[in-house]
C-alpha cells in the first residue's frame, strides 16, 4: 500500500486544532524511530516524558494505538507519523512485536463471527420490557401535552424568567420516561432561550416540533406505517441492527462520501458521515457513537472517495440513516455534480415535507463563491442567492481553496445554517 497524499491525512484529523498539533508533529527530529510494511505505520516519538511514545497505525481501517494520553482518535502523534509516511520520510522495515501483535489482534476481532440475535435473550423478557417501557413513555408524552397545553392557555409572555428550569425539569422527566429522543428536543428548547433577539420564534418552533411529535405519538396506530417508524425513532426507539441488514431496504451503488461532522461532548462522540449514490443518487448517513475517550470506528472511507457496496437503510418516512457493507475497494472519484442556492433549498424543503423532524440535510453546492454576509459568511452562486455559513464555523480554508473562484463544496444543512464539509478544488478534495 503507497502513501496517502497529505489532505487524506489531514482528513483524518477530528476537528482543525488537532490537525494543526498533527502537522506539528510531522518533524523527523521528534521521531527517533520509524517504519512502515504493507499493514501498518509505527513509530517512537519523543514527547516530554522519558520514555517516547510508541504509535501504530494500522493502515486498513486505518485505526490507531498510542501511548500517549490523549483522548481524541487518531491524536496528534497519529497524524503527525502519517504525515511524515505521506511525506516520503519513513522508509519500510519489520514490523516489532508490539506492531504486529496489535494488528493481528485486531485482524482476529474482525474475523470473529457475530452472535445472532436472540440466541441468549429471553424473547419473553425482551418483550415485557418493551411493554413496561411503552406504558413509560406513553405516561411522560401525557405529561409532557398537559404542560404544552398550559403554555398555550397562559401565553408565553414572561416564560423566559421560569422557562430554563421548566425545561429542564421536562427533559430529564422525559429521560424517565425512557423517551431519549424527545428529551433531546426539549433540550434543544431550553438552549435558544435568550439566544438572540429572535429566541421566543425559535422557542415557539421547538415547541411546535415537541407537540407534533407527541400528537403524532396519540395517533401512532393510525399513521402510515413508514411515518410510525419515524415518530418511534424521533421518541427514541431504536432499530436492532440485525434487523436492518435482513429487512431495510437495501441499495447497491458506488457511494461517494460527500463529507464527514465530528461532535464530540464530555460523554459522547457522535459522527455523520453523509453518502451519495453515484448511480441512484440516494442519500446516506451512516451514524457512528462512542463513549468520551474512545476510538471512533474507522472511516468507511475518506471524502472525495467512491465506496463501492450495499446500503440498508433503517425504516421512516425520509430513509436516510443506514448500514453500509463495502463490497469492493475504495476507488477514486470525479468532483460531484451539486445544486444552485434555490435548488439546494428547494431539496431541503421536501425533505422536511416527508419528516417535519428532520434535522439535518447534505446538499452539494456547485459553483459558488465564499462571501462576507453580515458579520459572517455564505456561499454564492452565479445568479446573486446564497447559503449563509453555520455562525462559528471557520471559513479560511474554504477561502484560500476557493481564492475567489467558483467551488463546489459538500455540506451539511440545518435551519441555523451551512456547515462545509468537503469542497473540491478541480477534482481534488479538500477536507474543510
Amino acid at each position: 500500500m503507497g502513501p496517502w497524499d497529505v489532505e487524506q491525512v489531514l482528513g483524518l484529523a477530528s476537528d482543525p486544532a488537532s490537525a494543526k498539533a498533527g502537522q506539528a508533529q510531522a518533524r523527523t527530529a521528534k521521531w527517533p524511530e520509524t517504519a512502515s510494511s504493507e499493514r501498518a505505520v509505527w513509530g517512537l516519538c519523543q514527547g516530554s516524558g522519558k520514555q517516547p511514545y510508541q504509535t501504530t497505525v494500522d493502515l486498513s481501517g486505518p485505526a490507531y494505538k498510542c501511548s500517549c494520553p490523549s483522548r481524541k482518535f487518531p491524536c496528534k502523534h497519529a497524524l503527525g507519523l502519517l504525515l511524515l509516511w505521506a511525506g516520503g520520510e519513513v522508509r519500510a522495515g519489520d514490523e516489532p512485536e508490539w506492531v504486529t501483535s496489535w494488528v493481528e489482534q485486531r485482524a482476529a476481532r474482525a474475523e470473529r463471527p457475530e452472535r445472532k440475535p436472540g440466541e441468549v435473550a429471553d424473547p419473553l423478557a425482551a418483550q415485557q420490557r418493551a411493554s413496561r417501557r411503552a406504558d413509560r413513555v406513553s405516561a411522560g408524552m401525557a405529561e409532557l401535552a398537559s404542560w404544552l397545553d398550559d403554555q398555550v392557555r397562559q401565553g408565553l409572555g414572561g416564560f423566559d424568567q421560569r422557562a430554563y428550569t421548566e425545561l429542564s425539569r421536562l427533559a430529564a422527566r422525559m429521560v424517565d420516561a425512557q423517551a431519549p429522543g424527545v428529551a433531546g428536543a426539549v433540550r434543544r428548547a431550553a438552549g435558544v432561550i435568550g439566544r438572540g433577539h429572535g429566541w421566543p420564534g425559535e422557542l415557539l418552533e421547538e415547541l411546535s416540533l415537541i407537540h407534533l411529535i407527541v400528537s403524532a405519538h396519540d395517533r401512532l396506530a393510525e399513521l402510515p406505517p413508514s411515518l410510525a417508524d419515524t415518530v418511534q425513532s424521533r421518541i427514541g426507539w431504536t432499530v436492532e441492527t440485525a434487523r436492518v441488514l435482513a429487512e431495510g431496504e437495501k441499495v447497491e451503488d458506488d457511494w461517494l462520501v460527500l463529507g464527514r461532522v465530528i461532535e464530540p461532548d464530555e460523554r459522547l462522540t457522535v459522527r455523520r458521515v453523509w453518502l451519495r449514490g453515484a448511480t441512484t443518487g440516494r442519500l446516506g448517513l451512516i451514524l457512528t457513537f462512542a463513549a468520551a475517550g474512545r476510538p471512533l470506528d474507522p472511516l468507511p472511507g475518506r471524502p472525495g472517495e467512491y465506496v463501492p457496496g450495499a446500503v440498508s437503510f433503517y425504516p421512516g418516512a425520509l430513509p436516510m440513516r443506514a448500514l453500509l457493507t463495502q463490497t469492493a475497494p475504495r476507488l477514486p472519484a470525479p468532483r460531484p455534480s451539486g445544486f444552485t442556492a434555490r435548488q439546494a433549498l428547494a431539496s431541503y424543503v421536501e425533505s422536511v415535507a416527508a419528516d417535519p423532524w428532520n434535522e439535518r440535510w447534505p446538499l452539494v453546492l456547485q459553483d459558488v463563491r465564499p462571501a462576507r454576509y453580515g458579520e459572517g459568511w455564505a456561499l454564492v452562486d452565479a445568479a446573486g442567492d446564497g447559503l449563509e455559513i453555520l455562525p462559528g464555523v471557520d471559513p479560511w480554508k474554504l477561502l484560500a481553496v476557493s481564492a475567489g473562484d467558483p467551488v463546489t463544496v459538500a455540506g451539511e444543512w440545518n435551519r441555523a445554517g451551512f456547515r462545509p464539509m468537503t469542497c473540491w478544488h478541480d477534482d481534488r478534495p479538500v477536507v474543510l
